[in-house]
């Protein structure tokens, strides 16, 4: 059956109308819910499809505007995002808590009609019954009414911690007249603040919190006012501890917790990680501290010689008694030049974007038989933004992504990819996958072409990993299709798998072309960056399972908590893991919206954890060749194909042939004793 594409129709978005189109869409689902509570005979057909044709519909009207919130962020359509997000999430719960549907559910599930179905229909069956009692299905009177509320108020704290920080970010900037001011930056940096400035009509060169900003300030700024400035700035964004006040998180912080803790509480949960794991590869709470653990005693010796060899190297080749943290990235990157002659910088003219995204479209095709093509004339949010369309070794059309790559201002930080349309099989044709890839790298300044660093290839590859994900399933039902229904803790497997062709020789002569001559990245300067790969892994290991642990921490406490209290449970894991000081102002919980205002609340330790299934899959490839058609070929059978049908661990095992193990990862992240 052919595939077919529905993609947004962007430039015909009135945001003014939208929250009333919504209004009518609800009310007509509303209607189709009641017939389907009435099913007498419910199977797949006439009600598990259904409600996916229903939910499909929601999703389709609600994915553009849901993203032009995030990267095209203004007055009018943060007002309508956040009015429109209060009436979904409302309706939502009031769905996973239909018990008529769930009970038809449940009345299919112990049919012999289960037996006949696909094993990808029976997982969307058993998840969706899972969704259901997490949805609060089972609560009855006032306690079904509470657990309503309670989500709609995490709805909407979420939506205010994010506009907190995009609106923090904002408001700080810095211009200079002169670019003596800014000594050390190189010319690509002072060429974007020189842009920055001119966007609103100033001469000189401005500074912002946007990330290419600050983190070229904190790598080559020689000001040490400059930088400790700057790192003030950034560390104390949504907080009362900067220079900008007026967008607290704290409070919001306070009742997003009491309030997931009493959303665990109202389903039998002891605490919000318990309920978090319910849906993980993981079985406990403390099985994820004890990983943590055990990573952090195996990485925490390196981390300790990596801050002193730092600290040693500051005080004696440039006076510095006492290092800061505002020093770190500064006197790290003249270390590495000095250890290595090697400066990220020296890498940018090699990776220009018009050759580095091209080049990642070439590694894709040899390694999973697919082709790239540009659609031309797309309807898109943002001049910036192109469309692209991947095909199989059959020719078949698989899906379609959006790439919107480069900083601006009123977008949202960071980089992710999102489902635009989630591939499902109707009665005409298969509506086929399409992503939103979004990114905040370095732009192009004027006439020059964008200049990325190796770290903004590498996330360029990270998030299009997630979207072979989402456009390379085969599965036709929406719920375990792509990156649905796979474990939070296994879904960065196939993103930081496709890291490692960052660093191959290979892929490596396809990625990158000097800007200026075409040459390949240069033997010596890639053997100079891979000595330089593991510089200070440690330290930068210790800091993402700082990360990991808060949250799971933080998600393992029962009582309420203050500020005061959420600060101190950060101290006392310092304490117990860092291993330089952290200035008494940092507001890092402020800022962390990966927990906060995404989907990692007790789940951010995937990262690590899926970090042993990457690095434990690519090591098949390095045993067989890191283009070995075959082993290219199963990876997409086996995962990428797969999506959430099974469970992560039962495809891991079917690709690798064995239980994943850790030492792929100490080996690559040079931590192997």
């Amino acid at each position: 059956m052919n595939g077919i594409l529905k993609l947004p129709a962007f430039s015909s978005i009135d945001i003014a109308s939208v929250e009333a189109k919504l209004d009518s869409m609800l009310a007509a689902a509303n209607v189709r819910i009641s017939e389907l509570e009435k099913q007498t005979t419910p199977d797949w057909q006439n009600f598990v499809h259904q409600l996916d044709l229903l939910s499909d519909e929601v999703e389709r009207f609600w994915s553009p505007v849901r993203h032009m919130n995030s990267v095209m962020n203004n007055e009018q359509i943060r007002e309508v995002y956040n009015a429109c997000k209060s009436k979904l999430s409302a309706w939502q719960t009031e769905l996973g808590q239909n018990s008529a549907l769930y009970n038809n559910m449940q009345e299919i599930a112990d049919s012999e009609v289960m037996a006949t179905l696909t094993a990808g229909q029976q997982k969307a069956i058993t998840d969706s019954l899972r969704s259901f009692k997490l949805g609060g299905v089972a609560l009855q009177g006032p306690e079904k009414v509470r657990f309503k509320e309670v989500a709609l108020q995490l709805s909407k704290l979420s939506s205010k911690y994010q506009d907190n920080v995009l609106d923090a970010t904002k408001a700080w900037e810095k211009v200079f007249e002169e670019k003596e001011a800014l000594s050390g930056l190189p010319q690509s940096s002072l060429d974007l603040a020189a842009q920055a400035a001119a966007h609103i009509g100033k001469s000189g060169y401005r500074l912002t919190l946007e990330f290419p900003s600050y983190h070229a300030v904190m790598t080559f700024a020689d000001d040490r006012n400059l930088r400790q400035e700057m790192y003030t700035a950034f560390t104390t964004r949504a907080s009362d501890q900067g220079p900008v006040t007026g967008f607290d998180n704290a409070p919001v912080i306070e009742e997003i917790i009491a309030l997931r803790q009493e959303k665990a509480a109202l389903l039998g949960f002891e605490n919000y990680a318990e309920y978090s794991i319910a849906s993980k590869m993981v079985e406990t709470p403390r099985q994820v501290v004890d990983f943590i653990d055990d990573l952090s005693d195996k990485a925490k010796p390196q981390a300790i010689r990596d801050f002193s060899e730092l600290a040693e190297y500051a005080r004696r080749e440039h006076n510095i008694e006492s290092i800061q943290p505002w020093d770190i990235g500064y006197y790290s990157n003249k270390l590495k030049k000095q250890r290595y002659a090697f400066s990220e910088e020296d890498l940018k003219p090699y990776f220009p974007a018009s050759v580095a995204i091209p080049g990642l479209f070439a590694v894709t095709a040899r390694l999973f038989n697919v082709t790239i093509t540009e659609i031309e004339d797309a309807d898109v949010w943002h001049e910036d933004v192109r469309l692209f369309q991947i095909s199989d070794s059959q020719g078949r059309l698989r899906g379609a992504f959006y790439m919107d790559n480069y900083a601006r201002e009123n977008k949202r930080g960071g980089a992710w990819m999102d489902a635009c349309v989630s591939r499902m099989h109707t009665d005409t044709a298969t509506q086929l996958p399409v992503a939103y890839l979004t990114c905040n790298l370095t732009p192009p300044v004027g006439d020059s072409p964008a200049l990325l660093t190796h770290n903004e290839v590498t996330t360029l590859f990270h998030e299009f990993g997630h979207g072979l994900h989402h456009m390379l399933t085969m599965v036709d039902y929406p719920s375990v299709a792509g990156i649905s229904g796979v474990e939070w803790d296994a879904v960065e497997l196939p993103s930081q798998f496709l890291e490692n062709w960052c660093w191959e020789r290979e892929s490596l002569d396809m990625i990158s072309g000097h800007f200026e001559t075409g040459e390949k990245l240069p033997q010596d300067l890639l053997e100079k960056a891979r000595a330089a790969k593991n510089f200070q892994s440690g330290l930068s290991t210790m800091r993402q399972l700082e990360f990991g642990l808060f949250d799971m921490k933080l998600h393992m406490h029962t009582e309420s908590l203050q500020a005061a209290d959420i600060q101190q449970l950060l101290n006392d894991i310092r304490s117990r893991v860092a291993v330089y000081p952290v200035p008494e102002f940092v507001r890092f919980q402020n800022a962390f919206s990966h927990i906060f205002a995404g989907g990692y609340a007790a789940g951010y330790f995937s990262y690590k954890w899926a970090e042993v299934l990457s690095s434990d899959a690519f090591s098949r490839f390095e045993e067989n060749g890191i283009f070995d058609q075959q082993t290219g070929i199963e990876f997409l059978q086996c995962i990428l194909e797969q999506g959430g049908t099974r469970k992560a661990i039962e495809l891991f095992v079917e690709f690798r042939g064995r239980q994943p193990q850790i030492d792929a990862l100490l080996r690559h992240t040079g931590l192997a004793a």
